[in-house]
């Protein structure tokens, strides 16, 4: 048996709390659930836990334009009728809605995603996580997609400081148009999307024959699929291409983009892949045992997501095999019934239009393109971009953390007896919690090394503590506050869904504007800083070869065909 590798997880506690509207299928509030199953499955005692510290500007800038983020920190939702002009220029539409503390909610999301680039440079953690990330669609100067700030091309920039050669692998079911368009022109970054492609699906990009421009010819690649593909014909071409890629790229990372809405059932969905299907992708690329950032992304169907993010972290952790399918009982438990199990069954009655001829054809095709790329293509010495960090803030960072775990083991909160009394005999452990430690296992929270508290993440901090400061999210001073809170949670989360269910969308959303030159230079000018150049410029982009329905009229769609 091998080495275990070391996995740190990101996570803030108030990531839950961001609400984009009543009758928008994006729904944070995932995030909370899926830590909720991580901590009484007891996924928590094997992961070296953070709380991310948000991004600040000159981080995103990055990538993103100045002017934009600029605007996403100033509008408001009292202020975004002064802002015509830019909302159509930044935003374009309703899938993209202006909401309370937007800016800040980008800021935790994308700084998690970079800490955990950070970590893998450092060689402090083997295998990252972050659920809240993944928002794949952001462009350098437009929001697209449910998406604002995209920190998976902010954490691949970090990513390449360090590794000459990184593997972005996407299996959310709309391509990865923002990260394929940020990196088109390069092979240092190999970009891999499989999607759903055709009959007007969002965002309308990722065809077969999109395989990169210049430099970075052949080194993306798509898999455009049909509606139903299954378990089996997905495996039947991820394996083998994925398995060729890596033997021919070999690649020094992988950024792994995990978007539950290619799970059967899902709301903007169409595909009929189980949980175990979805989550068999993330553990072929795991086994071939290269530093990993695994992220969130898409997922509209929020129970189906917060089971397949919480066993995706047991699959990471070897631990899948020992979550037992009854859920276990805590605050969201009405959430997931009627089965009120991890596993559930395929019920969407999709036939698949994805034959076996045509997958046969696909791969085929997908190996032709990759006997074609150059094998491990090399990079010019250079002069490494400074670290953000010293081994004096690393081994101080370790310190904090080891005090930390020390004041977690005198922290202690019970349920309430309605629902103490709930939980089935022998199952008792994972009702008391030390800010989510199991009692006896407070001791194994920590500690966690690699990144310092300024730059990276904290150890949580107990609920104790926080109340002390005057906090709210996870300070409440009893079990029976927490409690009610979580059953707030939960009722909002339920209202906001029938609302959804109830009230028609539809948003006319305009071709998106051809970004690249802009995108490719906000790239080669971060690239350049570590003296990595890239040489082509202009625009490179083809038009959409098909008009793209927006996301929430996907939404519409999708909850009219699944009730």
């Amino acid at each position: 048996m091998g080495k275990a590798r070391k996995v740190a997880y990101f996570y803030d506690p108030e990531i839950g709390n961001y609400h984009y509207s009543n009758q928008h299928p994006m729904k944070p509030h995932r995030i909370k659930m899926t830590h909720a199953l991580i901590l009484h499955y007891g996924l928590y005692n094997d992961l070296e836990c953070f709380r991310p510290i948000p991004a600040e500007k000159k981080d995103l800038l990055k990538f993103h334009s100045s002017d934009y983020l600029s605007f996403l920190q100033t509008v408001t939702t009292e202020n975004q009728d002064d802002f015509e002009e830019e909302m159509q220029s930044f935003l374009g539409g309703e899938d993209c809605p202006v909401f309370n503390n937007m800016y800040q909610y980008c800021q935790k999301y994308a700084g998690a995603s970079i800490a955990g680039a950070v970590k893998l440079n450092q060689s402090a953690n083997d295998i990252v996580i972050n659920w809240s990330g993944g928002l794949h669609h952001a462009k350098k100067s437009e929001a697209s997609g449910f998406c604002y700030v995209n920190d998976i091309v902010l954490a691949i920039l970090e990513l390449l400081k360090y590794h000459n050669r990184v593997l972005y692998v996407d299996i959310d079911i709309h391509h990865g148009d923002g990260v394929e368009e940020a990196f088109l022109t390069t092979n240092r970054v190999m970009t891999v999307s499989f999607h759903k492609y055709g009959d007007n699906f969002f965002p309308g990009t990722g065809d077969l024959d999109s395989i990169g421009k210049r430099d970075g010819k052949y080194y993306a690649m798509n898999v455009p699929l049909k509606d139903g593909i299954d378990d089996q014909s997905y495996a039947a071409l991820f394996k083998p291409v994925m398995s060729k890629l890596i033997e021919v790229y070999q690649p020094q990372a992988v950024v792994f983009q995990s978007g539950a809405d290619s799970l059967a059932g899902d709301k903007l969905g169409a595909f009929n892949l189980s949980m175990r299907g979805h989550a068999d992708c993330l553990h072929f690329i795991k086994s071939f045992g290269l530093p990993m950032l695994v992220l969130g992304g898409g997922g509209y169907r929020i129970s189906n997501v917060s089971r397949c993010w919480a066993y995706e972290t047991g699959v990471i952790l070897g631990k899948d095999t020992q979550m037992e399918d009854e859920l276990p009982p805590h605050a969201y438990t009405n959430n997931y019934g009627p089965d009120f199990r991890l596993h559930i069954p395929v019920r969407t009655g999709k036939e698949n239009l994805n034959s076996p001829e045509r997958i046969a054809k696909l791969r085929n095709e997908l190996l032709q393109n990759i006997s074609k790329m150059e094998a491990a293509p090399s990079v010019a010495f250079h002069e490494r971009a400074p670290d953000l960090m010293t081994e004096e803030d690393l081994q101080s960072n370790q310190l904090e953390a080891e005090e930390s775990v020390n004041r977690l083991q005198a922290a202690h909160w019970q349920l309430p007896r309605d629902l103490k009394e709930s939980i089935p005999a022998g199952k008792a452990d994972r009702a008391d919690l030390a800010f989510g430690v199991p009692p006896g296992r407070a001791d194994r929270a920590g500690p966690a090394s690699g990144t310092p508290p300024e730059r990276a993440g904290v150890p949580f901090s107990t609920s104790a503590e926080r109340a002390q400061k005057g906090e709210t999210s996870y300070g409440l001073q009893d079990a029976s506050a927490y409690a009610q809170a979580a059953r707030q949670d939960l009722d909002s989360s339920m209202s906001h869904q029938a609302a959804a269910r109830q009230e028609e969308v539809r948003v006319p959303r305009a071709l998106a504007k051809d970004t690249w030159t802009a995108t490719h230079d906000g790239v080669q000018q971060s690239l350049n800083a570590n003296q990595q150049s890239l040489q082509p410029s202009g625009a490179l982009v083809s038009p959409r070869n098909q008009e793209s329905s927006s996301l929430m009229k996907d939404f519409d769609s999708g909850v009219k065909n699944l009730g």
